[in-house]
Formats: structure tokens, C-alpha cells, sequence
């Protein structure tokens, strides 16, 4: 995987899993917030159920309220309160019962099939004794029990919410229950309309997550494509740039050979040629052949060190040879004497063992930087300092020329070559190059760390 995709997927990545990290937190408080509006919705229905109930009961105990406090408890005064009770009903499904303290049935209005029977020992679907529990309910004053019965309408269990009070008179457990199926449908139907919610609110998130990671990635791949088209334009410039100095230095070359040493040559050939015609004349044709041999060993001691020189700015032995220090302080000291302005040289710490690379790169810079002083500074004195730091290497340029405006060179098409080549230099070995020019000044410094 390329870099430029790594970079992608770093991007991308944390997205991702920031976004499954919401969705599934949505996801868990929506599971809880159903939970809770279904128990807080079933504890209002059951807290209005049992109001219900409790008045259904209330007017089922006044209803025979004059028998049983008639002070009468003959059979035919009971019979007639559970005739009363049997006739009392509310919807479908609604009615009275009535058992004595040992469970057995008196009054059954739906299922009359039950009088008579003993049902202490009744067990409800789910295996609970509700005869026993209803009837220890209301010896302790009456309350609500939930239990499963069978409904009427329908013939088949269902849950049910009793309550019984005791009619202590007679010695009986009085009643009533209302089924509590239609709750349980309502709260399936809100717990469904929750979910269709839920998963709505998750389907909506996911088309957002998908939709940001799509202009995320779409993004960098943009991105990477506009980087690459400016990286391969900036190549190309790099590669035009790198053409035209080296046609610039084959031209100066040229015309160092043609101006200088072609012609020196030259004329020690024409020396050489009369010299030769001359040494077989007279005396006197020796003597003009020999001072003129003479002249020629001048002459070629004069391209010899033309030819040296031309050596010495293609590639400097002793950058090779003595390391990076005594190459700089050679061309500090030979500017100084071509140019006719004096360069101090210094050098600190360990720049004796420096990369070949990172050696080569510096003493370009500097030869690039002293000719630009020659040319444009008017400086009186220059600096030239190496320094080295722990694994920070810094080559410093320093004159006190009229300087330049920096931004103008910058965006000048035909100027500040010299500048952008040192630029691309250092960046080409992963160092930095910094510029400052004032009118008293400019001052050139290029830094690299060797471990990165």
C-alpha cells in the first residue's frame, strides 16, 4: 500500500469506527429508552386498570351492601347476594366471583361450571396456587394479584389483573378481574413503532456514514490526484531546471576551453612550429627559438593551471580527498583572492566524517552563494561558517551587501535561479534552506539533520 493511500486510510479509518461507535451507542439508548417508555407506559395502564378495578369493586359491595349488613347470614340471604353478584357485569369479558376461606367456588357467573368446586389447590398455566393467594390477599384486607385465567370471549389463557376484597360478614372472598391482553397488544404495538423508529434513525445514520466516508475517501483521492499532477509538474520543471544547468555548465565550459586554453594552445603551437624552423638556422635563430621555447613553457604552465581550475570548479579534489572543512576554506580563501573581497571562514564540532552527499550538497550551495555575492551584494566583508550540533549540520553565508527583496526574486520568472536551485538542493536530501535579506545585509542558511 502507497503512502498516499495509507494517508487515505488513516483518514478514513477513524471515521469509520467513530461512526460505528455513535451508531451503536444510538442504538443501545434507543433499546434503553424503549425499555423505559414501555415500563412507564405498562405502569400507567396497570395503575389505571386497578382504579378501574377497584371501582368496579366498590359498587359490587354496595350493591349488596344491604344484605350483608343486614345481620343476616341464612342461605336465602346469601343466594341472593350471589344472584346479584352473577348479574353484575361490564364488557365482554368482565365479572364477579365469589370463593369461601377454603377455596371453594359460590359464584362464577362465566364459568358456572365451577360452583361448588373446590379449588384450593388450583394452579394457574404458569404453576402459581391463585385460589390460595387471592384468597390470603383479601384475609389481609384486599389487594391485586396478577395471575393467568381463561377469558370467556375467547377460551383461551390470557393474563389477568384480579382484585378481591374480603366480605367479612359471611366469611367470603369477593372479586373481580380484568384481562390484560389488549395491554400487552398496546405495548407490543408501541415497542414495534420504537423499533420502526430506532431502525429509521440507524438506517438515516448509516446512509450519512456512508455518504461522509464516500466524500471523505473521494476527497483524498482528489487530493492525491491534484498532489500528483503538481508533484510530476514540479518534477518536470525540476528536470527542465536540471537540463538547463547542465547545458549552462557545458556552455561555461565550453567557452572556457575555446576562450582560454584553445587559444593558449594555439599560440604554443605556433611557438612550437617557429621554434622547430628556427633551430635550424644560425646562431643567432637558435637563441630567438630557445627564448621563444621559453616563452611557450610559460604559456603551457599558464593552461596547466587554466586546466586546474576548470578541475577545481567541476569537482574539487579536496572535498574528496580532505572532506567537506578544508574544501570550504580553500574556496573561501581563492573568492577572497579572485574577487577581491575577503571571506572568513569558520568551522565547529564534528564535520570531518559528513555523507558524501550531504558534503556535496553544501559546498554547491556555498559556491552558488559567494557568486551571487560577486555579482549582486557590493559586500565589503563576507562570512563563511560550517557548524555541527549533536546531528544538525548548518552552512552559513553572510555578507553585508545592499541585499535583496526576497519575495520579488521569488515570484520572478527569469530571477533567483541561483535561489531555487539551492532550495531544490536541500530539499533533495531532506534539509531546509532559509533566506534573510535586509538592506544591510543577507544572510544564507542551509541546515539538515543527519539522522533523519
Amino acid at each position: 500500500m502507497r503512502l498516499k493511500q495509507k494517508v487515505i486510510m488513516l483518514a478514513v479509518a477513524p471515521l469509520v469506527v467513530a461512526l460505528c461507535a455513535i451508531t451503536l451507542y444510538v442504538r443501545q439508548q434507543a433499546v434503553t429508552l424503549a425499555q423505559q417508555q414501555r415500563d412507564t407506559i405498562g405502569s400507567a395502564y396497570l395503575a389505571s386498570k386497578e382504579a378501574e378495578l377497584r371501582h368496579y369493586v366498590e359498587l359490587a359491595t354496595r350493591s349488596i351492601a344491604h344484605l350483608t349488613q343486614s345481620g343476616r347470614s341464612d342461605p336465602a340471604t346469601q343466594a341472593e347476594a350471589i344472584r346479584i353478584l352473577s348479574s353484575l357485569s361490564y364488557g365482554g369479558d368482565g365479572y364477579f366471583f365469589v370463593y369461601d376461606t377454603r377455596g371453594k367456588n359460590l359464584a362464577h357467573p362465566r364459568q358456572p361450571e365451577l360452583v361448588g368446586t373446590d379449588m384450593w389447590n388450583w394452579r394457574d398455566s404458569t404453576g402459581s396456587l391463585t385460589i390460595q393467594r387471592l384468597i390470603g390477599l383479601a384475609q389481609g384486607g384486599g389487594g391485586f394479584l396478577r395471575y393467568t385465567w381463561a377469558k370467556p370471549s375467547s377460551k383461551t389463557a390470557a393474563p389477568k389483573l384480579g382484585y378481591v376484597v374480603p366480605v367479612a360478614h359471611w366469611g367470603w372472598v369477593m372479586g373481580t378481574g380484568i384481562y390484560l391482553d389488549d395491554v400487552e397488544a398496546a405495548l407490543e404495538l408501541v415497542e414495534a413503532q420504537q423499533s420502526r423508529n430506532s431502525d429509521q434513525t440507524l438506517l438515516w445514520m448509516a446512509v450519512l456514514a456512508t455518504l461522509a466516508t464516500i466524500g471523505v475517501a473521494g476527497g483524498g483521492l482528489a487530493l492525491n490526484i491534484s498532489e500528483g499532477r503538481l508533484a510530476d509538474a514540479k518534477l518536470r520543471a525540476l528536470a527542465q531546471r536540471v537540463v538547463e544547468s547542465q547545458e549552462e555548465e557545458r556552455a561555461r565550459l565550453s567557452r572556457d576551453l575555446h576562450d582560454g586554453i584553445s587559444q593558449a594552445l594555439v599560440s604554443v603551437k605556433l611557438q612550437l612550429e617557429a621554434g622547430i624552423i628556427r633551430l635550424d638556422g644560425d646562431a643567432g635563430k637558435r637563441e630567438l627559438a630557445r627564448a621563444g621555447l621559453e616563452r611557450t613553457v610559460e604559456q603551457v604552465n599558464t593552461v596547466l593551471g587554466e586546466v586546474r581550475r576548470i578541475s577545481h570548479d567541476l569537482r574539487p579534489t579536496l572535498l574528496d580527498d580532505m572532506g567537506l572543512a578544508p574544501a570550504l576554506e580553500y574556496l573561501a580563501r581563492e573568492f577572497g583572492e579572485d574577487a577581491g573581497t575577503p571571506v572568513r571562514f569558520r568551522a565547529a564540532g564534528a564535520v570531518d566524517a559528513l555523507p558524501d552527499m550531504v558534503g556535496t550538497v553544501l559546498f554547491r550551495i556555498a559556491q552558488e552563494a559567494l557568486t551571487n555575492v560577486e555579482r549582486h551584494a557590493q559586500a565589503g566583508t563576507i562570512e563563511l561558517s560550517l557548524e555541527r550540533v549533536a546531528n544538525r549540520v548548518s552552512l552559513s553565508i553572510a555578507d553585508d551587501g545592499v541585499g535583496f527583496d526576497t519575495d520579488d526574486v521569488a515570484v520572478h520568472p527569469k530571477r533567483g535561479i541561483g535561489l531555487r536551485n539551492m532550495m531544490e538542493r536541500m530539499e533533495a536530501i531532506g534539509g531546509r534552506l532559509s533566506v534573510n535579506s535586509t538592506s544591510s545585509g543577507t544572510s544564507v542558511v542551509a541546515s539538515i539533520d543527519l539522522k533523519e
